[in-house]
């Protein structure tokens, strides 16, 4: 599995749902580049367990992204119309109904593979050489950071049964935008309101000193 943190994120255009509605084709993210940071995510599948939890949970913390100027994007091997179904589906009945962010459809894996989130590859067999996949036809649960140039600053990746933390995805948006707009980096455990460090020998040991 890849590491894209420092490279320029994989280009896309594909299907998606826009508020929780709207079907629109050759979405991309080329349209946040220069006006917004992104948190991209991948999930396994709709109409499933875990992912609604966290997808509702993304919805919830919605305007703390907004306020920090993030986009929250969502993308699986579904179809749009599989998006669309789960987002007209009541909570109670295992839906998503009132995620208004964008869900974006990767139906053909090819997303998931560029990201190197895929659980599973393909590969041809040896007696007739038919092409077979090997794993699960799904997305990792991944999530990735994206700077207004484009460039993946951060990036996690959590097996399918493990559910990720959206306060620390808004956390590492608040170290990142900490950082770009300071010049300090961040400690461990650092959170927005904390001191950061000035990034030289003598910054780090005057930090630790306090600390």
């Amino acid at each position: 599995m890849s590491t894209l943190v420092g490279k320029r994120a994989p280009l896309f255009e594909a299907n998606a749902v826009l508020n929780g509605k709207d079907l629109v084709e050759k979405f991309s993210l080329e349209q946040f580049i220069g006006k917004k940071h992104v948190i991209f995510f991948f999930y396994p599948a709709d109409f499933t367990f875990v992912c609604p939890t966290e997808i509702i949970a993304f919805q919830r913390r919605l305007k703390d992204f907004e306020d920090r100027n993030t986009v929250v994007v969502g993308c699986s091997v579904d179809s749009e119309y599989s998006h669309l179904a789960w987002l007209n589906t009541d909570k109670n009945n295992g839906g998503i109904k009132g995620v208004t962010f964008p869900l974006v459809s990767d139906s053909s894996m090819v997303i998931a593979q560029n990201f190197d989130v895929l659980a599973g590859e393909y590969s041809y067999n040896e007696e007739d050489e038919e092409l077979e996949f090997d794993g699960i036809p799904v997305a990792y649960r991944a999530l990735f950071l994206i700077d207004k140039q484009g460039v993946v600053r951060h990036q996690v990746i959590n097996d399918l049964p493990l559910g990720r933390s959206v306060d620390e995805a808004l956390r590492i948006v608040d170290a990142l935008q900490f950082y770009e707009e300071n010049g300090e980096v961040c400690p461990a455990n650092w959170h927005k309101g904390d001191d950061g460090i000035i990034d030289n020998t003598e910054g780090i040991a005057d930090y630790l000193s306090k600390h």
